[in-house]
């Protein structure tokens, strides 16, 4: 809906205002499926359809080189599965190998090599850009996918726990540029987001840990009966219990997918980004450790030390931080890495630079989401290094104290 308002004329006859107004909304499904491109999964042909279930859709694939590895079968399936299902689908090539990892999104040149082959198959805007792969590649995919045309069709197929139930069902993309995380990128949701549980079966036991980081952070701010249900069912997660973690994906998605959907500010205009509770030292954390750690390893982190730091500074109960910490460690966390510790010639912390880096991100002022309550989170917009200090402290004593 759009609407073409004058204001009343200004006192100069010389000049006139009008303003443009129109919203535009958006939808997109989020599946839960097995055996995707099995013949007889109907999932991805009616995802295709779904707007326009008379027209034959064309689409293209690039799958993250390290889940073709895992799945050396995966290309032959859609092909196998575009031909069968011929009257609605049309795979334009064969399905395209292409790095994954955070690496990827460093290398500005793969973006413009990625865009000219989508010009080469010749997608335009009713075609479909199909990711399979982890966060970070779809980060990558879906910025080609955004920057062409000035916007494909994008679907994502997310492959590991932290992109079905974290990044893969956002609205954002992008690749790192100039030292910066994410620097070049666009809010663009996705045509639709397709997870197949059956890609969590090859993950290694590290990445499946990781991904459930984001669970606990979303349930310590908007769900304290998932964050109990976390804790009760800590044991099954962390032998990666099938039951267990289908739950943990499919609610942790769900609360995701509220906040951006219900929360007011899908596109982050303001501030304020409670989904990021924990990441400010996170995000840094990965920087310091040239992504040695993963990025739920440093999200885990980085949750111990901003409930602690909730707790000394009177926002949350003594005891929070206790059991924050108790689950993480149930569930198979290290709390604890050298460049926590790590300062420059003069002596200064690095990880604190992380808050400036935080809100230049971002812009405006700072604001970051504490805890007031286990399922509450709670936006401040200053943080006492001494008390970020003191909470480090704690951590490594908790931490050797094990």
């Amino acid at each position: 809906m759009s609407a073409l308002i004058k204001p009343l004329q200004p006192r100069d006859p010389l000049h006139a205002l009008y303003v443009q107004r129109f919203a535009v909304p958006y939808e997109f499904p989020v599946y839960f499926t097995e055996h995707l491109f099995a013949a007889e999964n109907p999932v991805f042909r009616d995802t295709l359809l779904r707007r326009e279930p008379q027209r034959r859709h064309r689409f293209v694939v690039f799958i993250d080189a390290d889940v073709a590895a895992s799945f050396p079968a995966l290309g032959h399936s859609i092909a196998g599965y575009a031909q069968l299902h011929a009257d609605a689908l049309e795979l334009v090539a064969a399905p395209h190998p292409v790095p994954g990892g955070e690496a990827v999104k460093n290398d500005p040149t793969l973006v413009t090599a990625l865009q000219k082959r989508l010009v080469e198959w010749g997608v335009d805007r009713h075609a479909f850009v199909v990711g399979i792969g982890g966060g970070a590649f779809l980060d990558l995919i879906g910025y080609v996918a955004a920057t062409t045309h000035r916007g494909v069709r994008h679907i994502r197929v997310p492959t590991t726990v932290l992109a079905q139930n974290d990044s893969g069902v956002g609205v954002k993309n992008g690749v790192n540029a100039f030292g910066m995380k994410n620097l070049l990128g666009c809010f663009a949701p996705p045509f639709a987001v397709l997870n197949d549980a059956d890609f969590l079966r090859t993950l290694q036991p590290r990445d499946k840990l990781a991904g459930m980081a984001e669970a606990v952070k979303v349930a310590l701010i908007r769900d304290a009966v998932f964050f109990d249900w976390l804790e009760a069912n800590a044991e099954d997660l962390r032998n990666f219990e099938s039951a267990a973690m289908r739950h943990m994906i499919r609610r942790c998605a769900e609360l995701h997918m509220k906040q951006i959907g219900q929360g007011g500010d899908p596109f982050e205009t303001g501030s304020a980004r409670p989904l990021d509770y924990g990441h400010w030292s996170a995000h840094k954390l990965e920087s310091l450790t040239s992504h040695e750690l993963r990025h739920g390893e440093a999200v885990a982190i980085g949750l111990a030390l901003d409930t602690r730091y909730s707790v000394q500074v009177g926002l949350l109960a003594p005891g929070g931080e206790e059991r924050v910490y108790s689950l993480l460690k149930s569930l198979g966390f290290h709390l604890w890495h050298p460049a926590l510790e790590r300062r420059d010639a003069d002596g200064e912390w690095l990880l604190l630079r992380g808050l400036q880096e935080f809100r230049e991100h971002l812009g405006g002022d700072l604001t970051i989401t504490l805890l007031q309550s286990l399922g509450v989170g709670v936006e401040v917009h200053q943080m006492d290094s001494r008390e970020i200090l003191r909470a480090l402290t704690w951590l490594r004593r908790k931490e050797q104290a094990e």
